[in-house]
């Protein structure tokens, strides 16, 4: 069943299965068909978001477990309400027991009965004489924190392992010979020279293989329970053990000499740049890719999700990060047999015009494309040169946005993934040395030639795979890289860049050439994340409202029939798709971006108030922090969010400044820049006279009550596009928040609920000005989500066409209608007081009846200031002949 809208909440022990089930009732009445949950598998203790899944096979124990979930389950049935879940197929939180395969690996190593589970690479990285992977957890280097006495052996019945601050690790059964055997000399004890025995002939038989792995798992599972039999009933053994333990924690040589012997490489955190052996998500060693193109792989993560979807619990999938898999169009297809179809949709970014591929058996995507494309609609594309003169000159700085990006992304690809970047350049150099022409590049060579064509692709990732030829899409992102590489590096060789751009299309046979043209497409998504998203969209403040997931902040505008094109494709391709205005993923709210919006519209008094802005808080200045970049993003978010604490901005700020990684980093804080910036953020917002000069530009231009003018036209046009509407949590009120976790924080729903049981059929009867309980967009959602689900014919499948407005406003007008729907909001309303000069839109024939009002038109061509008099924005609904 395909949803008629859907309700995102974020679950974790604070607000649990039981807190969602108490909603429910509340939902309903605003008339949301699904709840779409975040995560429900078990994830890491502590977790926010449950992206970081320990166990696929229960349901999280935080969030209330099976008794929880069912009566969710219970509560949603008796309401008539399905749910939709995300999924996370990429990747697991490395953990510690919790995650039970992955403890299993760094217990075994190869022979792991899951070391197959995992992405690691086990011999490849260089300085490796053995199979091992590497744990980045140490606070300092290796030999200091050994030395320091803070990695110790622990031993808990007939088990092992390895303290390290909070960080616990097996100390692998194939290891323990020379320990047991210590205690046995001492004591004298036959029965625990006997294990010793067993101990040391467990290390012998460790070479891999299917079925030597298996008996070796059984073998080690003897010896711990025999040990730990022994140590029951000879207090003795216990205390030799104890006493062996402690002689190895006091020598670092000898704990030195049994850490080495494990399948894994302690180190200090700051090696996992460079070093990490395994892949990732993004560059967060705690998350480690899963092999989820293994069908044993793919089963053992989807049972569980499978089993709620044939009993009817799931009604929709919701798929994160499609683009870090292998081969996602495989595993897509595997997804939809095991869930017989139902309704599924995946979290995509598709950047310009880039299309999601039509072979793909899903709905379509999470909804970031549509965001962005409405976002664009509200803003000014005629003030982008006056826009980008103000914000260079207040910088002092002329930096287009494609620059920023692409020193973005070398730096992500020298630093955060480094590692990643390494590994890649070594298989390549592998594939080099099969081809002649190539043999002779350096791995210098070969990784500068690499990092220019990943920063240049203009796409998160190509779909290749064997046996399957590059669609025409893939091969012009390609070529379009290797060109932008060319250009810009003269100096690489241009037959390496085009021997890169036929190996990313598999035009050469080979294993290697294929690995590495698979391993490019997953390493090339990141790149772009991280490159993109979370550092050019924290330094480049042009027009902040376009930093957003999906957008693109140097595409500054477009028009009504650009916004039309691209919505009618969605229509004739994707009209199950989802759409969303905000997300857990968001760098701000929906009606945030709506007020900063308008700053387009009104660049001269922009100019003009930043400049007084900035010559007014001179005096809270340190020296020369915090830069002009961080005092221009800091303005325009105080024009979003305003009124804000300065709790909320101090975090805000820094987390922008950390995630820029100009002055500052997550990996590196600078301490003096951080102090710098917390102390101007709190010292204005503490200051009255700029207080007043804030909110008199504020007041004077009228930007709270536009910007929730903008606000009620988007969330419309939301509600009644083609696709299935998405409503992120304590969005259907104004949201006001920021880039998580602030737009993570508890919702009080039951202000919503008592709200939502105030409002009636009509308009709000207060100015929107007025309006800081957010009674006007609470009253739109309720109102037109009841249409859907009392109307779903009208929201159906159908050809989408664009309406034509007439006048000298036309411009500042959208209109479109579909098979018994006629939807009509401004744009660019700065300026216009609501005077529309006569313009008017063209109705199609027939009589028409406003969803929101009541008030009857007939089909002709009717003026806008007749349609929008009581209510910002017109839907209307055919009525019957």
């Amino acid at each position: 069943m395909v949803p008629s809208s859907t309700y995102r909440v974020q679950l974790h022990a604070g607000f649990t299965f039981r807190d969602a089930a108490r909603i429910v009732p509340y939902l309903r009445r605003l008339g949301v068909s699904h709840l779409y949950c975040s995560p429900i598998q078990q994830a890491a203790s502590g977790s926010t978001h449950g992206y970081d899944v320990v166990a696929h096979a229960r349901l999280s124990d935080e969030l209330g477990g099976e008794e929880g979930h069912r009566e969710l389950t219970e509560m949603r049935r008796g309401h008539g309400m399905g749910e939709v879940v995300d999924i996370v197929p990429n990747h697991m939180a490395v953990g510690g027991r919790d995650n039970g395969w992955w403890w299993d690996v760094l217990e075994y190593g190869p022979v792991s009965r899951y070391a197959g589970y995992f992405d690691i690479d086990w011999t490849g990285a260089p300085g490796k004489d053995r199979p091992t992977v590497l744990r980045p957890v140490l606070e300092d280097q290796y030999g200091r924190v050994l030395e320091a006495g803070a990695i110790t052996v622990v031993r808990t019945a007939g088990a092992f392992t390895v303290r390290v601050g909070e960080h616990e690790l097996p100390l692998s059964p194939l290891s323990l010979g020379d320990l047991i055997g210590a205690a046995a000399d001492q004591l004298g004890l036959p029965e625990l020279g006997e294990l010793a025995r067993a101990a040391r002939a467990l290390a012998r038989a460790a070479p891999p293989g299917s079925d030597r792995s298996a008996e070796l798992h059984r073998r080690a599972d003897d010896l711990r329970d025999r040990l730990a039999r022994l140590c029951r009933e000879e207090p003795s053994a216990a205390g030799a053990l104890d006493a062996a333990v402690r002689a190895v924690n006091a020598s670092p040589d000898r704990l030195d000499l049994l850490l080495q012997a494990q399948p894994y490489r302690l180190a200090w955190w700051r090696t996992a740049s460079e070093e990490l052996d395994y892949r990732r998500f993004f560059d967060i060693e705690s998350l480690i890719g899963l092999r989820v193109e293994d069908p044993a792989v793919f089963a053992d993560t989807h049972h569980l999700i499978g089993e709620l979807v044939a009993a009817g619990v799931v009604d929709g999938l919701r798929v994160d990060h499609i683009d870090g898999l292998r081969d996602p169009l495989g595993y897509l297809v595997r997804l939809r047999a095991a869930s017989a179809g139902v309704y599924t949709v995946v979290e995509k970014i598709l950047e310009a015009d880039e299309v999601l591929a039509e072979d793909w058996p899903v709905s379509g995507t999470t909804g970031y494309d549509f965001l962005a494309r409405v976002n664009r609609l509200f803003v000014d594309p005629d003030n982008e040169s006056a826009l980008t003169a103000c914000y260079q000159q207040f910088i002092d700085a002329d930096a287009p946005y494609e620059e920023v990006v692409h020193a973005a992304k070398l730096q992500v690809l020298s630093q955060n993934l480094a590692s990643e970047l390494h590994s890649l350049t070594r298989l390549l150099a592998t594939v080099c040395r099969r081809h002649r022409r190539h043999r002779d590049h350096t791995e210098r060579d070969l990784g500068d030639a690499l990092s220019e064509v990943l920063a240049a692709y203009p796409v998160y990732r190509t779909y290749v795979q064997p046996g399957r030829g590059p669609s025409a899409a893939d091969r012009d992102h390609v070529a379009l890289a290797v060109q932008r590489a060319g250009r810009r590096r003269p100096d690489l060789d241009r037959e390496l860049l085009q021997f890169l751009g036929q190996l990313a299309l598999l035009e050469h046979p080979g294993a290697a050439e294929a690995e590495f043209a698979l391993r490019l497409a997953q390493i090339s998504a990141p790149v772009m994340a991280k490159g993109v998203e979370d550092t050019a969209f924290y330094r480049y403040h042009r027009l902040t409202s376009l930093n957003e997931v999906g957008g693109a902040p140097g595409d500054f505008g477009s028009r009504p029939a650009d916004f039309h094109r691209h919505t009618a494709r969605t229509a004739a391709h994707w009209p199950e798709t989802m759409l969303t205005l905000s997300t857990h993923d968001s760098k701000r709210g929906a009606d945030v971006r709506a007020r900063i919006n308008l700053l387009s519209e009104m660049p001269k008094a922009w100019a003009d108030a930043v400049a007084a802005l900035a010559d007014h808080n001179q005096r809270h200045r340190r020296g020369r922090w915090p830069d002009r970049n961080a005092e221009y993003l800091l303005y325009q978010t105080l024009v979003g969010t305003w009124p804000i604490s300065a709790e909320r901005i101090v975090a805000f700020m820094e987390k922008a400044a950390r995630e820029a990684k100009v002055h500052t980093s997550w990996i590196s804080p600078a301490a003096e820049y951080e102090q710098a910036l917390a102390g101007f953020a709190r010292d204005v917002l503490a200051d009255r006279v700029f207080v007043h000069l804030l909110e008199d530009f504020l007041g004077c231009h009228r930007l709270v009550r536009l910007g929730r003018v903008n606000s009620l036209a988007q969330t419309t046009l939301l509600l009644t596009c083609p696709g299935v509407p998405d409503l992120y949590q304590g969005s259907e009120l104004w949201d006001l928040t920021l880039v998580d976790p602030d737009n993570r924080r508890p919702v009080d729903f039951r202000e919503r609920a008592r709200l939502l049981e105030r409002l009636g059929h009509e308009p709000p009867p207060l100015d929107l000005g007025d309006d800081s309980a957010g009674a006007w967009k609470l009253w739109l959602i309720s109102r037109l989500l009841d249409h859907r689900q009392r109307h779903p014919a009208a929201y159906r499948p159908d050809p989408y066409r664009p309406l034509i407005v007439r006048g000298p406003r036309a411009d500042h007008a959208v209109a479109f209608a579909r098979r018994s729907l006629t939807v009509v909001v401004p744009r660019l309303i700065v300026g216009l007081q609501d005077d529309w000069q006569g313009s008017a839109v063209e109705l199609p024939a027939g009589r028409w009846r406003s969803i929101l009002t009541g008030e009857s038109v007939d089909g002709e061509l009717t003026p806008l200031a007749h349609l929008l008099r009581r209510c910002p924005v017109a839907v209307l609904s055919r009525e019957p002949a």
